[in-house]
Protein backbone atom coordinates (compact mmCIF):
# COMPACT_ATOMS: atom_id res chain seq x y z
CA UNK A 1 0.00 0.00 0.00
CA UNK A 2 1.23 3.53 -1.14
CA UNK A 3 2.02 5.92 1.92
CA UNK A 4 1.19 9.19 0.87
CA UNK A 5 -0.77 10.28 -2.18
CA UNK A 6 1.51 13.24 -3.90
CA UNK A 7 -0.58 15.65 -5.88
CA UNK A 8 -1.64 15.91 -8.66
CA UNK A 9 -2.94 12.52 -9.35
CA UNK A 10 -2.30 11.14 -13.17
CA UNK A 11 -3.91 8.26 -13.65
CA UNK A 12 -3.06 7.08 -16.88
CA UNK A 13 -2.84 3.95 -19.76
CA UNK A 14 -1.69 3.30 -22.78
CA UNK A 15 -2.46 1.61 -26.16
CA UNK A 16 -0.45 -0.17 -28.69
CA UNK A 17 0.16 -2.37 -31.44
CA UNK A 18 3.41 -4.34 -32.76
CA UNK A 19 5.24 -2.01 -34.95
CA UNK A 20 5.23 -3.16 -38.65
CA UNK A 21 8.90 -0.77 -38.93
CA UNK A 22 10.30 -2.72 -35.81
CA UNK A 23 9.06 -6.16 -37.19
CA UNK A 24 10.62 -5.34 -40.63
CA UNK A 25 14.05 -4.72 -39.43
CA UNK A 26 14.41 -7.98 -36.90
CA UNK A 27 12.94 -10.26 -39.63
CA UNK A 28 14.25 -8.73 -42.49
CA UNK A 29 11.00 -8.45 -44.57
CA UNK A 30 10.81 -6.56 -47.72
CA UNK A 31 9.07 -2.96 -47.25
CA UNK A 32 6.17 -3.83 -49.95
CA UNK A 33 5.20 -6.09 -47.11
CA UNK A 34 1.96 -4.88 -46.11
CA UNK A 35 1.47 -4.29 -42.10
CA UNK A 36 -0.72 -6.73 -41.49
CA UNK A 37 1.55 -9.38 -42.81
CA UNK A 38 4.10 -7.74 -40.70
CA UNK A 39 2.26 -8.51 -37.78
CA UNK A 40 1.14 -11.92 -38.15
CA UNK A 41 4.92 -12.75 -38.73
CA UNK A 42 5.77 -10.97 -35.49
CA UNK A 43 3.05 -12.76 -33.48
CA UNK A 44 4.64 -15.77 -35.23
CA UNK A 45 7.95 -15.00 -33.69
CA UNK A 46 6.40 -14.43 -30.51
CA UNK A 47 5.08 -17.84 -30.40
CA UNK A 48 1.83 -17.43 -31.80
CA UNK A 49 -0.45 -20.95 -31.15
CA UNK A 50 -3.63 -21.66 -32.26
CA UNK A 51 -5.28 -21.42 -29.14
CA UNK A 52 -2.95 -17.72 -28.71
CA UNK A 53 -2.82 -16.24 -32.83
CA UNK A 54 -1.70 -12.74 -30.88
CA UNK A 55 0.92 -13.72 -27.88
CA UNK A 56 1.85 -10.72 -25.95
CA UNK A 57 5.03 -9.37 -27.42
CA UNK A 58 8.04 -7.33 -25.95
CA UNK A 59 7.12 -3.98 -25.42
CA UNK A 60 9.90 -2.50 -27.10
CA UNK A 61 8.65 -4.38 -30.34
CA UNK A 62 5.54 -2.19 -30.32
CA UNK A 63 4.43 0.91 -31.09
CA UNK A 64 2.32 3.56 -28.79
CA UNK A 65 -0.51 4.67 -30.61
CA UNK A 66 -2.53 6.04 -27.62
CA UNK A 67 -1.94 7.47 -24.10
CA UNK A 68 -4.98 8.74 -21.65
CA UNK A 69 -4.97 10.59 -18.39
CA UNK A 70 -6.97 11.49 -15.49
CA UNK A 71 -5.41 14.48 -13.58
CA UNK A 72 -7.15 14.33 -9.66
CA UNK A 73 -6.11 17.52 -7.23
CA UNK A 74 -8.00 19.06 -4.63
CA UNK A 75 -7.37 22.83 -3.86
CA UNK A 76 -6.84 24.78 -0.55
CA UNK A 77 -10.81 24.69 0.02
CA UNK A 78 -11.33 21.40 -0.20
CA UNK A 79 -12.71 21.11 -3.83
CA UNK A 80 -11.67 18.30 -6.27
CA UNK A 81 -10.51 19.19 -9.76
CA UNK A 82 -10.48 16.83 -12.42
CA UNK A 83 -9.54 16.43 -15.88
CA UNK A 84 -9.22 13.96 -18.73
CA UNK A 85 -6.53 14.59 -21.48
CA UNK A 86 -5.56 11.72 -24.57
CA UNK A 87 -2.74 12.00 -27.34
CA UNK A 88 -2.92 12.04 -30.35
CA UNK A 89 -4.37 15.29 -29.27
CA UNK A 90 -6.21 15.41 -32.77
CA UNK A 91 -6.24 11.98 -34.51
CA UNK A 92 -6.75 14.00 -37.79
CA UNK A 93 -3.07 15.82 -37.38
CA UNK A 94 -0.50 13.14 -39.07
CA UNK A 95 2.43 15.12 -36.88
CA UNK A 96 0.25 14.11 -33.46
CA UNK A 97 -0.57 10.99 -34.55
CA UNK A 98 3.40 10.23 -34.80
CA UNK A 99 4.16 7.77 -31.80
CA UNK A 100 7.34 10.10 -31.72
CA UNK A 101 5.12 12.97 -30.40
CA UNK A 102 3.03 11.04 -28.35
CA UNK A 103 5.80 9.42 -26.11
CA UNK A 104 7.43 12.86 -25.90
CA UNK A 105 4.57 14.74 -25.14
CA UNK A 106 3.89 12.60 -22.20
CA UNK A 107 7.20 12.19 -21.05
CA UNK A 108 7.91 15.95 -21.00
CA UNK A 109 4.99 16.65 -19.45
CA UNK A 110 5.93 14.13 -16.42
CA UNK A 111 9.07 16.14 -16.21
CA UNK A 112 7.82 19.82 -15.97
CA UNK A 113 4.66 18.97 -13.64
CA UNK A 114 6.11 16.09 -11.77
CA UNK A 115 2.77 14.27 -10.77
CA UNK A 116 1.83 11.07 -8.85
CA UNK A 117 1.51 8.85 -11.96
CA UNK A 118 -0.89 6.01 -10.93
CA UNK A 119 -1.69 2.95 -13.52
CA UNK A 120 -2.25 -1.01 -13.78
CA UNK A 121 0.28 -3.33 -14.21
CA UNK A 122 2.33 0.40 -15.78
CA UNK A 123 5.37 -0.62 -13.82
CA UNK A 124 6.11 -3.56 -16.15
CA UNK A 125 4.19 -2.63 -19.39
CA UNK A 126 2.54 1.18 -19.79
CA UNK A 127 5.63 3.00 -18.22
CA UNK A 128 8.38 0.43 -19.45
CA UNK A 129 6.97 1.13 -22.94
CA UNK A 130 6.99 4.57 -22.88
CA UNK A 131 10.90 4.43 -21.54
CA UNK A 132 11.94 1.54 -23.86
CA UNK A 133 10.19 3.77 -27.12
CA UNK A 134 11.85 7.14 -26.25
CA UNK A 135 15.25 5.45 -26.09
CA UNK A 136 14.09 3.99 -29.73
CA UNK A 137 13.12 7.64 -31.18
CA UNK A 138 16.06 8.70 -29.39
CA UNK A 139 14.08 11.56 -27.22
CA UNK A 140 15.50 13.72 -24.77
CA UNK A 141 13.88 13.94 -21.65
CA UNK A 142 16.24 14.95 -18.68
CA UNK A 143 13.22 16.52 -16.65
CA UNK A 144 11.79 13.05 -16.32
CA UNK A 145 14.93 11.21 -15.89
CA UNK A 146 16.26 13.41 -13.21
CA UNK A 147 16.42 11.31 -9.64
CA UNK A 148 15.93 12.98 -6.64
CA UNK A 149 19.17 12.39 -3.65
CA UNK A 150 16.80 10.96 -1.30
CA UNK A 151 13.53 9.61 -2.60
CA UNK A 152 11.14 11.82 0.02
CA UNK A 153 12.46 14.72 -2.08
CA UNK A 154 11.11 14.89 -5.36
CA UNK A 155 9.23 12.71 -8.16
CA UNK A 156 11.14 9.14 -8.66
CA UNK A 157 9.81 7.55 -11.65
CA UNK A 158 12.24 4.41 -11.62
CA UNK A 159 12.28 3.33 -8.08
CA UNK A 160 9.32 0.67 -7.61
CA UNK A 161 6.83 1.54 -4.66
CA UNK A 162 7.26 4.87 -3.97
CA UNK A 163 4.78 7.45 -3.85
CA UNK A 164 5.56 9.06 -6.65
CA UNK A 165 4.63 6.11 -9.19
CA UNK A 166 2.01 3.66 -8.13
CA UNK A 167 1.52 0.11 -9.91
CA UNK A 168 -2.16 -0.26 -8.51
CA UNK A 169 -1.81 -4.28 -9.87
CA UNK A 170 1.08 -4.16 -7.24
CA UNK A 171 -0.77 -2.92 -4.79
CA UNK A 172 -3.76 -5.58 -4.48
CA UNK A 173 -1.14 -8.46 -5.48
CA UNK A 174 2.29 -8.08 -5.07
CA UNK A 175 3.77 -10.84 -7.22
CA UNK A 176 2.59 -12.48 -10.11
CA UNK A 177 0.70 -15.36 -11.39
CA UNK A 178 -2.74 -17.41 -11.58
CA UNK A 179 -4.53 -15.23 -8.43
CA UNK A 180 -3.47 -11.71 -9.58
CA UNK A 181 -6.98 -9.90 -11.13
CA UNK A 182 -6.65 -8.30 -13.93
CA UNK A 183 -8.40 -3.90 -14.41
CA UNK A 184 -11.64 -5.50 -15.65
CA UNK A 185 -12.12 -8.09 -12.60
CA UNK A 186 -11.62 -6.20 -9.78
CA UNK A 187 -12.87 -3.15 -11.54
CA UNK A 188 -16.52 -4.58 -12.10
CA UNK A 189 -16.63 -6.55 -9.01
CA UNK A 190 -16.02 -2.94 -7.51
CA UNK A 191 -18.92 -1.22 -8.92
CA UNK A 192 -16.31 0.30 -11.90
CA UNK A 193 -16.59 -0.19 -15.62
CA UNK A 194 -14.34 -2.38 -16.93
CA UNK A 195 -14.05 -3.59 -20.34
CA UNK A 196 -17.14 -2.91 -22.62
CA UNK A 197 -17.46 -3.00 -26.08
CA UNK A 198 -13.52 -3.10 -26.60
CA UNK A 199 -10.88 -5.14 -25.19
CA UNK A 200 -7.45 -4.80 -25.75
CA UNK A 201 -6.61 -7.21 -28.46
CA UNK A 202 -8.90 -5.83 -30.89
CA UNK A 203 -6.47 -2.71 -30.18
CA UNK A 204 -4.50 -3.54 -33.22
CA UNK A 205 -7.53 -4.78 -35.85
CA UNK A 206 -8.68 -1.17 -35.03
CA UNK A 207 -5.19 0.55 -35.92
CA UNK A 208 -5.47 -1.37 -39.25
CA UNK A 209 -8.72 -0.60 -39.91
CA UNK A 210 -7.97 2.99 -39.52
CA UNK A 211 -10.16 3.46 -36.60
CA UNK A 212 -7.63 5.82 -34.27
CA UNK A 213 -11.14 7.47 -32.84
CA UNK A 214 -12.18 4.25 -31.16
CA UNK A 215 -8.82 3.34 -29.52
CA UNK A 216 -8.99 6.53 -28.26
CA UNK A 217 -11.60 6.31 -26.55
CA UNK A 218 -10.99 2.35 -25.34
CA UNK A 219 -7.97 4.32 -24.01
CA UNK A 220 -9.76 7.17 -22.03
CA UNK A 221 -12.68 4.66 -20.63
CA UNK A 222 -9.27 2.54 -19.37
CA UNK A 223 -7.83 5.66 -17.97
CA UNK A 224 -11.07 6.53 -15.85
CA UNK A 225 -11.21 3.03 -14.39
CA UNK A 226 -7.24 3.34 -13.34
CA UNK A 227 -8.62 6.80 -12.00
CA UNK A 228 -11.89 5.21 -9.96
CA UNK A 229 -9.92 2.27 -8.95
CA UNK A 230 -7.22 4.10 -7.41
CA UNK A 231 -9.60 6.33 -5.61
CA UNK A 232 -10.88 3.71 -4.41
CA UNK A 233 -7.91 1.97 -2.47
CA UNK A 234 -7.20 5.50 -1.56
CA UNK A 235 -10.24 5.66 0.60
CA UNK A 236 -9.54 2.12 1.58
CA UNK A 237 -6.35 2.92 2.92
CA UNK A 238 -7.74 6.26 4.76
CA UNK A 239 -5.75 8.49 2.66
CA UNK A 240 -9.26 9.95 1.72
CA UNK A 241 -12.10 11.20 3.79
CA UNK A 242 -15.40 9.73 3.22
CA UNK A 243 -16.41 13.46 2.04
CA UNK A 244 -13.03 13.63 -0.74
CA UNK A 245 -14.24 10.00 -1.78
CA UNK A 246 -17.65 10.90 -2.41
CA UNK A 247 -17.41 14.64 -4.10
CA UNK A 248 -14.56 12.97 -6.46
CA UNK A 249 -16.58 10.94 -7.55
CA UNK A 250 -18.97 13.74 -8.40
CA UNK A 251 -16.69 15.46 -10.16
CA UNK A 252 -15.78 13.02 -12.09
CA UNK A 253 -19.90 12.38 -13.30
CA UNK A 254 -20.01 16.13 -14.06
CA UNK A 255 -16.40 15.92 -15.97
CA UNK A 256 -17.96 13.01 -17.90
CA UNK A 257 -21.35 14.95 -18.88
CA UNK A 258 -19.62 17.77 -19.63
CA UNK A 259 -17.25 16.34 -22.14
CA UNK A 260 -20.08 14.28 -23.37
CA UNK A 261 -22.01 17.56 -24.60
CA UNK A 262 -19.42 19.87 -25.65
CA UNK A 263 -17.03 17.51 -27.68
CA UNK A 264 -19.58 14.82 -28.59
CA UNK A 265 -17.89 12.27 -26.74
CA UNK A 266 -20.59 9.21 -26.64
CA UNK A 267 -18.26 7.09 -25.24
CA UNK A 268 -18.39 8.80 -21.91
CA UNK A 269 -22.06 8.62 -21.87
CA UNK A 270 -21.35 4.76 -22.32
CA UNK A 271 -19.18 4.93 -19.77
CA UNK A 272 -21.41 6.62 -17.64
CA UNK A 273 -24.31 4.57 -17.95
CA UNK A 274 -22.44 1.37 -17.44
CA UNK A 275 -21.02 2.96 -14.17
CA UNK A 276 -24.26 3.53 -13.18
CA UNK A 277 -25.53 0.14 -13.30
CA UNK A 278 -22.19 -1.54 -11.85
CA UNK A 279 -23.17 0.10 -9.01
CA UNK A 280 -26.70 -0.56 -8.81
CA UNK A 281 -25.26 -4.14 -8.97
CA UNK A 282 -23.30 -4.17 -6.56
CA UNK A 283 -25.35 -2.95 -3.94
CA UNK A 284 -27.88 -5.24 -4.52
Amino acid sequence: MFKNIREPIWAFDAEWIPDPRAGRLLYKLDGAVDDETVMKEMWRQGGAKEEDPTPYLKTVLCRVVSVAVVTHRINTQGEVFIQLFSLPKKIADPELVREKNIVATFLEALGKWHPCLVGYNSLAADLRILIQRGIVHGLHVPEFCKRPGKPWEAADYFVKGNDWNIDLKDVVTPGWGHGSPSLHEIATLSGIPGKMDISGDQVPQLWLQGKLDQIVAYNECDALTTYLLWLRVAYFSGHLSEVVYLAAQEALRQLLQREAKESGKNHLLSYLNEWDRLRSAVLE
